[in-house]
């Protein structure tokens, strides 16, 4: 494959590390596998979870695809997306779109990076079959450790031929012609009877309409946040949970849910709905949009893959980021794997750090912004779950 450098593609402003990678070899199986069909509809591409631009920009680069149609989950993702278009001398090419029927009406070729949902894989391909051209074809791929026979199964529950392409490289292709369109049930809500809420979720969403379990138990200690509290933010607020249980429990309280995947903030706009709660939901990149010291709390249950690879970068730039939010004085709650010690990171990045509650898993702290560890702040393990490791 000869016209388009994938090593000049870049992460940025994702976190970049030796053992993180802006491509892969399944890229540049899909761009082969699909090139007959691009070249043959230039104008009729869309591509959907793009990681940083090797679908996009290839399919430009190699195989003259313009007015490409884009949808990427992460926000980051898109604006990776923005800047190696930028650097390639590819702008223009592509235009960024929400996973909704305007993205893939009238479309004949869609490459696709397989979610490791298939809850989100069954989505989007319903969101193909119900309004894409009936000649469309979809070229799904993916690392070959990640696919499973499940995927085939979803696909064919929307489209009447389902074939894989030989294996290079340790990737692989599934190739879906025939779309069957239905109807969709996306998002789907469950009520949560413990909580009094209903929890709605688009495919993708993490954990779904259930309560995570690190969730689950930072939910037990809302009632000990700030008490003169009047802004709060849940950060990766996923499908609205932990901002939708605060907002029933405190109705007084300006409560702000952002999170950086297009599918949380539609989930949790559906669940604020579901609930009538008013919680504004945005996208953001961690609170990248957020003036300084302009919240008194804010909650978070930090995520630590970096796509399949654990990475402590995501949580230590989250924390940096409710450092500068939080008003001197201002509550950071976290949950957390305990395994992953973020007690100390948090310490020097936010505050004095306490543990509010621990079980055999996760561990809860409340850090407090902007106020030096010999202030009379009591950092002493208090154990509100009676249950000591």
């Amino acid at each position: 494959m000869t016209g388009f450098a994938f090593e000049r593609l870049r992460r940025w402003p994702d976190l970049e590390a030796p053992n993180l990678f802006a491509f892969d070899a399944s890229d540049r199986l899909i761009l082969d596998e699909a090139a007959a069909e691009v070249v043959a509809h230039p104008d009729a591409v869309v591509t959907i979870g793009d990681r940083y631009g090797a679908l996009t920009l290839g399919a430009a680069a190699l195989h003259g695809a313009t007015g490409i149609r884009s949808h990427q989950d992460a926000l980051i993702g898109e604006r990776a997306l923005d800047a190696n278009a930028h650097e390639l001398g590819l702008d223009g090419c592509f235009a960024h779109h929400d996973l909704d029927a305007a993205l893939f009406r009238g479309a004949r070729t869609v490459l696709m990076q397989l979610p490791k949902s298939l809850d989100q894989l069954d989505e989007v391909a319903g969101l193909i079959a119900a309004h894409a051209d009936p000649a469309v074809v979809v070229y799904a791929g993916g690392r070959i450790k990640h696919l499973t026979p499940a995927m085939n199964e979803v696909l064919g529950r929307h489209f009447s031929e389902v074939s894989a392409t030989l294996a290079r490289q340790k990737s692989r292709v599934l190739v879906a012609r025939a779309p069957r369109a239905g109807d969709s049930d996306w998002p789907k809500r469950e009520f949560h009877t413990e909580l009094g809420l209903w929890v709605c979720a688009h495919g993708g969403a993490f954990a779904g309409t259930r309560l995570d379990i690190g969730t689950r138990f930072l939910v037990q200690f809302l009632d000990q946040v700030k008490a003169n509290a009047r802004t709060a933010i849940d950060l990766g607020c996923g499908t609205g949970v932990l901002a939708a249980a605060l907002k029933r429990s405190r109705p007084e309280l300006e409560v702000l849910a952002t999170d950086q995947s297009a599918t949380a903030v539609a989930s949790a706009r559906a669940t604020m709905a579901a609930n009538e709660l008013d919680v504004t939901v945005v996208r953001d990149v961690g609170l990248a949009s957020r003036p300084d010291a302009s919240a008194d709390v804010v909650l978070l249950n930090p995520p630590f893959h970096a796509g399949s690879t654990v990475h402590s970068g995501l949580a230590q730039a989250l924390f940096a980021d409710a450092a500068r939010v939080l008003r001197p004085g201002g509550e950071l709650w976290t949950v957390f794997n305990s395994h992953l010690g973020y007690r100390p990171a948090l310490q020097r990045t936010v505050g004095p750090t306490r543990i509010v509650g621990q079980n055999p898993k996760f561990t809860v702290t409340v850090s407090v912004a902007g106020v030096r560890e010999d202030a009379g702040v009591n950092l002493s393990y208090t154990d509100s779950t009676s249950e000591k490791r």
